[in-house]
């Protein structure tokens, strides 16, 4: 990357981008393509195994005519037989008519803005095909009720065959709830400040706050803050996430070589939450978790050996708190062992694991 880049990519700009690629060509096509529109940025895309489908279906002849979109044609029809849901499934089981639907997979776009482990862009994309489903309605069952006309749930799930694809591959942006298009330092300075107000937010009703404790010795009260003195200072797992990073021997890779973040960005009620979840752009093969009757010797081997798998040093630590592919009780069981002397890390890495372990966190 440029030192100057012109622009930061946005949405607007990403989806004017993606709507003139060729579909023939889309998938080589879309890096050449946004280095094009965003000068100085090094674009790099990874694809992640997370099937979809879009609620959007088509109403087609065999010969792939197409008649119109799958619900208000739909709902026209019903409305041709006096709403009569059976009268529509007998006439229209007779016909050749078939549907369309639009299946997807998750793509991230990268680009690096700086040195830092933060410092780069993620795009959240969808690549998606459209293929024949079947036909328009089930022959065999009737509906139950108009819902399973205008979205029928029953055609088939496994991958159809390739002489039923109809169109694409299109990318289109994904909204992951308000998280599409980021810039991850900025993200991450948007998760503390919105942390910090919510707690600021509850200052009053903290500092009333008081921890009744009752037992022989009658009852006790202890204000909240005098038992929880650090509970302004909270540092959000996204943040601990980077800093543990840049803290260990994972730093001179880049974050997004390793994984993709699905970001969270909304309101509910009034209250905000922003946030991610690390997606593995490599999961292991197999879960790790901590063997029975096994040594701590045997632990490190282990850990050694995910590190080799994904090729990315204290890989394990970050595949641990992801939540899934190794067990918090890896961490917790080699955290003993550096307190007792029995086994070693580099040093930056035994910092952030005991660090982890005195205050654990996770996805």
């Amino acid at each position: 990357m440029n030192a100057s880049p012109l622009r930061l990519p946005d949405a607007g700009s990403i989806e004017a981008v993606l709507a003139d690629l060729d579909p023939a060509s889309a998938d080589d096509d879309l890096v050449p393509a946004l280095a094009h529109a965003f000068e100085g940025f090094q674009f790099s895309v990874a694809r992640i195994d997370d099937d979809y489908w879009r609620d959007t279906r088509s109403v087609i002849r065999p010969d792939g005519t197409r008649i119109g979109e799958l619900r208000p044609w739909m709902t026209a029809e019903l409305a041709k037989d006096g709403g009569a849901i059976d009268a529509l499934w007998r006439r229209l089981k007779e016909t050749d008519l078939q549907i369309t639907e639009w299946r997807g997979t998750g793509a991230f776009v990268f680009a690096p803005t700086g040195p830092g482990a933060a410092d780069y862009v993620q795009i959240a994309l969808g690549r998606e095909i459209e293929w024949r489903a079947g036909p328009i309605v089930n022959p065999n069952y009737r509906p139950f009720g108009q819902e399973e006309l205008l979205d029928p749930s029953w055609p088939r799930t496994d991958q159809p065959p390739q002489s039923d694809r109809l169109a694409g591959p299109v990318y289109r942006l994904l909204g992951r709830a308000g998280g599409a298009v980021i810039h991850v330092r900025s993200f991450l300075d948007r998760c503390g400040r919105i942390e910090r107000e919510k707690r600021e937010a509850k200052r009053p009703e903290m500092e009333g706050r008081v921890i009744r404790e009752v037992g022989p010795w009658g009852t006790r009260e202890t204000p909240f803050l005098e038992a929880v003195p650090d509970w302004f200072d909270y540092v959000p797992r996204e943040l601990r996430f980077f800093r543990d990073w840049e803290d260990s021997s994972a730093r001179p890779h880049r974050v997004f070589e390793h994984w993709a973040l699905d970001v969270r960005d909304y309101t509910h009620k009034g209250e905000r939450e922003v946030g991610f979840v690390p997606r593995p752009l490599q999961p292991l093969a197999e879960r790790l978790a901590p063997p029975k009757d096994a040594s701590i010797h045997i632990l490190m081997d282990r850990i050694e050996a995910v590190d080799r798998e994904i090729s990315l040093p204290f890989g394990w630590f970050f595949l641990m708190i992801h939540g899934h592919w190794v067990d918090p009780d890896v961490g917790l069981a080699i955290a003993q062992g550096l307190k007792a002397q029995r086994v070693r890390l580099p040093d930056p890495d035994a910092r952030v694991l005991l660090r982890w372990a005195d205050r654990t966190y996770g996805f």
